[in-house]
C-alpha cells in the first residue's frame, strides 16, 4: 500500500477529530450555531455525523492492519485485540474520573473512547475470523436485531423516547444511574450498552470500504462505485427513517445507514481531490490530526476539564478566557471563535508530535 492512500484516510480521520473538538468546546453552549449542535432527538445535523465518521475511519484503518495478522495464531490476534480494547476503554474511564478527586463510584462508565474501544474490539474479531461476505451479513443482522430489541423491550408506547427506550432501561439495570450520563437531568447514556450493537456496523462498513479503496480506490470505476454505494445507503437510511427514525442519541439503524452513506461520499470526494487530482490544499492541516487522533482527542478533553476546574478569581479559567478574550465578537461568533482557537491549540500539539515523528499508537 502506498503512502498516497494513507494520506486520504489520514485527512478524513483528521477532519473528524478537528470537528469533534470544535463541537465539544464552544465558548458558550447556549450560544452555538445550529449546525454545531446535535439534533435534540429525532433528526440530523452535521454535528451528528462527526462521531460515526470517526468509527468509520477506525474501520478504514483496520483494513490495513488485519492483513498483517494473517500469519499470527488466533490466540495472538485475540490477545492483541483485547489488550488494545482494554487500554482505550480504560483511558476513557480514567478521563471521566479525572482529576481523580471525585468518588469513583459515581464515575461515568461508558463514553466516547469506551464506545470506540468496544466497537473496535467486536469489529476486529468479526472481521478477522469471518469471511468478508459474512461480515456484511453480520452487519445487517446487527441492525435488524437492534431494531427488534428496541421495539420489543422498550416501554410500550414509549419505545423511542428518552425515558422509555430499551437502551436506557438496560443501562439502569446493569450500570446504575450514578454511572450514566445525565441528559437534561435525566440519566441517559448516548453511548450506552445496547446502542453499541449498531455502532459496530459503522466500523465494519468502514473496514469493507477500506478494503475496497485499496483495490480500486484510485480508479474512476472504483470511485463511481463508492459514490453509488454511498447514495444507496443514504436512500436506505431515509427509507428506514419512516419506521425507525434517524436518531443519533439512540444510534438507530437508519442513522447508521445515513452516516455510512455520507462517509462514503465524503471519502470518495477526498480521494478524488487528493489522489486523483493532487489538490492538496489544507490536507497537511488535517493530516496532523489524523496521525495522532486518539492522543489529540484525549488531550482536548483533559485540557477542557482543567480549564473548567481551575479558577481565575471567582470564575473558571474556561469562562475567564472566553469572556476576556472573545467578548468583542457577537455572541454566537464568539462561541465559535473560542472553539476554533481551542482546536488550534490541540492542533499545535499534533504538529509538534508530527514534526518530531512521534506517533503514539493507542
Amino acid at each position: 500500500m502506498n503512502n498516497q492512500r494513507f494520506l486520504s484516510l489520514d485527512v478524513f480521520r483528521g477532519m473528524t477529530i478537528c470537528l469533534m473538538i470544535i463541537v465539544n468546546t464552544p465558548g458558550d453552549g447556549s450560544m452555538t450555531f445550529a449546525p454545531f449542535n446535535h439534533a435534540a432527538w429525532n433528526g440530523f445535523t452535521p454535528t451528528d455525523l462527526v462521531f460515526p465518521s470517526f468509527l468509520f475511519a477506525v474501520g478504514n484503518a483496520m483494513s490495513f492492519v488485519l492483513p498483517k495478522w494473517e500469519k499470527l495464531s488466533n490466540a495472538t490476534v485475540l490477545l492483541k485485540i483485547l489488550k488494545r480494547t482494554a487500554l482505550i476503554f480504560l483511558l476513557g474511564y480514567l478521563m471521566y474520573w479525572f482529576p481523580f478527586t471525585g468518588p469513583i463510584g459515581e464515575t461515568r462508565i461508558l463514553g466516547v473512547l469506551q464506545r470506540i474501544a468496544l466497537c473496535y474490539g467486536f469489529a476486529s474479531i468479526i472481521a478477522h475470523f469471518m469471511h468478508e461476505r459474512v461480515v456484511m451479513i453480520v452487519s445487517a443482522i446487527l441492525l435488524l436485531l437492534y431494531w427488534y430489541l428496541c421495539m420489543r423491550f422498550g416501554v410500550p408506547g414509549q419505545e423511542l423516547t428518552l425515558n422509555g427506550n430499551a437502551g436506557v432501561l438496560l443501562d439502569k439495570m446493569i450500570l446504575g444511574e450514578s454511572h450514566m450520563y445525565m441528559e437534561d437531568g435525566v440519566p441517559f447514556d448516548p453511548e450506552g450498552l445496547l446502542s453499541t450493537l449498531p455502532s459496530i456496523v459503522n466500523v465494519l462498513i468502514g473496514f469493507r470500504v477500506g478494503k475496497f479503496i485499496q483495490e480500486k480506490g484510485k480508479t474512476y470505476e472504483g470511485l463511481t462505485l463508492l459514490m453509488m454505494w454511498g447514495a444507496g445507503f443514504i436512500f436506505l437510511g431515509f427509507m428506514w427513517n419512516y419506521q425507525f427514525p434517524i436518531n443519533k442519541k439512540l444510534w438507530t439503524s437508519a442513522f447508521v445507514m445515513l452516516t455510512v452513506g455520507l462517509d462514503m461520499v465524503i471519502l470518495g470526494t477526498i480521494i478524488y481531490r487528493i489522489e486523483m487530482h493532487r489538490q492538496l490544499q489544507f490536507s497537511s492541516f488535517f493530516e496532523v490530526f489524523g496521525k495522532n487522533p486518539l492522543v489529540i482527542y484525549l488531550f482536548s478533553e483533559i485540557l477542557a476539564i482543567i480549564l473548567h476546574i481551575t479558577k481565575v478569581g471567582d470564575q473558571s479559567t474556561f469562562s475567564w478566557v472566553f469572556q476576556n478574550g472573545f467578548s468583542y465578537f457577537a455572541p454566537y461568533w464568539a462561541s465559535l471563535a473560542f472553539a476554533f482557537c481551542f482546536m488550534l491549540v490541540c492542533w499545535l500539539l499534533g504538529y509538534i508530535l508530527d514534526k518530531y515523528k512521534i506517533y503514539i499508537r493507542v
